[in-house]
């Protein structure tokens, strides 16, 4: 994250979501953060879960 200078960019985005909903943490005896606070994001591919979910929300926002 040094090598960041703009912090409101699509990679910083990124590295948030894999940080907070990806990425086990050994201070957590490997659960996430949002495992933590009891957010579950389940099956295989959390990415992809992730990416449809945000469709799926983006969608019905743009409808109403």
């Amino acid at each position: 994250m040094r090598g960041l200078k703009v912090e409101d960019t699509l990679i910083a985005d990124g590295h948030r979501l894999y940080y907070n909903f990806i990425k086990p943490h050994e201070s957590l005896d490997g659960k996430t953060p949002s495992e933590e606070a009891g957010i579950i994001i389940e099956g295989n591919n959390k990415w992809l879960t992730i990416m449809k979910k945000s469709i799926k929300h983006y969608k019905i926002k743009k409808v109403i």
